[in-house]
């Protein structure tokens, strides 16, 4: 809002359109006093332009309305992105000339030909006569597929703002707690008196999202209305329905009535009265209005009740960025809301079944998703090379002692959440590109990472796991794609920070869940002194110390108090039942590091090394040579 009325108060441009993915997203652009916090206008939106609240299709009426719209001299229009790639269509790229296009939940545009949205930005940015703005909480894609093309990122200047640094601001909101755990037999009937239900995480007194699984998920009983009604019953007698709102009413057995939204009914006039009740903006200060929310692809991204306490979801969710939105909706300041959670409900894996495999999958999604929230709520690393000239950064605490010349230094700066950290032997990057990546892209890198199956499955569950063959192969062959511009010295540098900033962040959880002296950090700075205290007890923090720890090592170690020892372990062998030798691809990249290697020390890497490392190194460099000969290679 800020950005748009100073684009065309001062830049010049004609009018502003804000797309959003779906229409209860467009109510968070509904007229805001910007003036209460110091600005020179408020944020004002014409009725009839916030097409989200319309009538009618977006391929249809809505279409129109934007037509007359950007004849107008009206200013600020919001609509869906489904309206917007319509309107391109018909009315032309150049109909958007000297505009801002500020595009929310950026993520849904990609790279791919087939995404229309993505082609139709493409083509905006090719012509270079519109100002663009990309707003998401989660740029990557659960299929893995590019957001923008490297020469249109390009063209942008990130803010990246953390989970850490988001609850860091907040006036009221402190603490996050993520959860997963397994549950057998139905996650709603209790199959005996040790089985866990939804109705053990589930408090009713808190305010709570509930997204029950998919129908083609196997933790769906494949009747999401019966679903919905056990969960009422098991919250207590319905009351009936409020007529105002549509919502259900349920007393529970200690006398509260629970005001519950169902959003899963299939009948459209039934659920549309329920959206509007929720999107009512007289309400959305009023903390009484609705209690729970039961849904299943709706009240996802974007949905803004900032009262939500609990975001309570069942089943795995393979899509990374899906989650991250999900925790989202809990994310919200409030005030008398100090803490949230997100907890994920799995479906514990059966090494009996015969669908082990798909179990397996499953509960590596999950794994991945916690995984990567431990890195979204880290706050922001700055690696620099320790050397003999180093001295203190201003706005950095190094701690009670100060900073020390010649020791391995931690800085934390207070207001920006930011870590610097002096580690020997770390790359420096040398471009423009590569420096931006390193101190912006890293939560990236890290996802595309921890998406990876063949580095997820090996890191948690292979114990002969050589660590270099993670940090240095796989993390290698990732920037690589991810960043094929950059020449080898910048990859180098960019696999470094992540490989640092993923491990250590890993490492440092372990003391944020106690420590190995059973102190308990207070919440909100449990990360910080986590991170502190392993670094400080290094006294020689290096890229090979760092390299040759599994940063999935520690993460198994959460997740067995999180989950479940034995399913992990039932995880862990079926892995190791259908683990694949060497691809050919993996041998070309144990080959480079062996060629590396004689370089720096001038031998190759021996099959009978003590060093494990060095023996995989000649082992993938064995078997390149013979993938060669085969004509296995291009």
């Amino acid at each position: 809002m800020f950005i748009a009325l100073d684009k065309l108060q001062n830049q010049g441009l004609k009018q502003a359109i804000i797309v959003v993915p779906e229409k209860s997203i467009g109510a968070s652009f509904h007229d805001e006093p910007l003036s209460t916090y110091g600005f020179w206008a408020d944020w004002h939106v014409e009725p009839k332009w916030n097409l989200c609240d319309a009538p009618g299709t977006d391929n249809g009426g809505k279409v129109n309305s934007l037509g007359v719209f950007l004849d107008s001299t009206d200013k600020v229009l919001v609509c869906t992105h489904a309206t917007f790639r319509f309107a391109v269509e018909k009315f032309g790229l150049e109909k958007f000339d000297n505009r801002l296009i500020a595009v929310d939940e950026f993520h849904h545009v990609s790279a791919d030909e087939d995404n229309i949205l993505g082609r139709h930005l493409g083509q905006i940015i090719a012509r270079d006569k519109t100002h663009i703005v990309a707003m998401t909480g989660s740029y990557f894609r659960g299929d893995a597929e590019a957001v923008l093309a490297p020469h249109d990122e390009s063209k942008f200047d990130t803010v990246t703002f953390t989970y850490y640094e988001q609850l860091n601001g907040y006036e009221y909101l402190k603490q996050l707690d993520i959860g997963y755990f397994f549950y057998s037999g139905s996650y709603i009937r209790k199959q005996g008196p040790e089985e866990k239900t939804i109705f053990d995480v589930l408090d009713a007194n808190e305010k709570t999202i509930i997204h029950i699984p998919n129908v083609n998920a196997r933790e769906s009983t494949k009747d999401k209305i019966k679903e919905v009604e056990e969960i009422l019953g098991g919250l207590g007698s319905w009351e009936g329905i409020d007529p105002a709102t549509g919502f259900q009413l349920v007393k529970t057995p200690a006398g509260k009535t629970l005001r519950i939204a169902d959003l899963v009914d299939d009948d459209q006039n039934k659920r549309d009265r329920v959206s509007a009740a929720l999107r009512d903006p007289a309400q959305k200060h009023n903390r009484d209005h609705v209690d729970i929310i039961i849904a299943l692809g709706m009240a996802k991204e974007g949905f803004d009740w900032i009262w939500c306490e609990h975001a309570l979801t069942v089943g795995y969710r393979s899509s990374l960025t899906e989650i991250v939105q999900i925790i989202g909706r809990a994310t919200r300041d409030a005030p008398g809301k100090a803490r949230a959670r997100f907890t994920n409900l799995i479906a514990e894996p059966d090494a009996s079944s015969e669908v082990v495999t798909e179990a397996v999958n499953d509960t590596l999604k999950a794994i991945a998703a916690s995984l990567l929230m431990e890195q979204v709520l880290a706050p922001r690393f700055e690696f620099r090379p320790k050397r003999a000239d180093n001295g203190p950064t201003p706005g950095f605490d190094y701690g009670a002692e100060g900073y020390k010349p010649g020791e391995s230094n931690v800085g934390f700066n207070h207001q920006s959440g930011q870590f610097e950290i002096e580690i020997r032997g770390v790359a420096e990057p040398k471009s423009k590109e590569a420096t931006r990546i390193c101190q912006e892209d890293l939560n990236e890198v890290i996802a595309a990472f921890v998406q990876d199956k063949t580095a997820l499955e090996r890191g948690l569950f292979d114990e002969e796991l050589v660590p270099e063959e993670l940090t240095q192969v796989r993390m290698g062959k990732i920037i690589k794609d991810k960043y094929p511009d950059l020449d080898d010295e910048d990859q180098e540098a960019v696999r470094q920070h992540a490989i640092a900033a993923l491990t250590l962040t890993q490492q440092a959880k372990q003391f944020s869940l106690g420590g190995d002296d059973g102190t308990e950090p207070t919440a909100n700075t449990a990360l910080i002194d986590g991170v502190r205290r392993y670094v400080l007890h290094v006294r020689e923090l290096d890229i090979d110390l760092i390299d040759s720890i599994n940063p999935f090592g520690e993460a198994y170690a959460i997740l067995a108090k999180t989950m479940s020892e034995e399913s992990l372990k039932q995880v862990a062998a079926a892995i190791s039942a259908k683990r694949t030798s060497l691809t050919p691809e993996e041998a070309k990249e144990l080959a480079v590091r062996a060629v590396k290697f004689k370089k720096e020390r001038g031998r190759t890497p021996a099959v009978d090394a003590q060093d494990a490392w060095e023996r995989r190194m000649a082992e993938g460099a064995a078997a390149f040579m013979r993938f060669k000969k085969e004509g296995r290679y291009e």
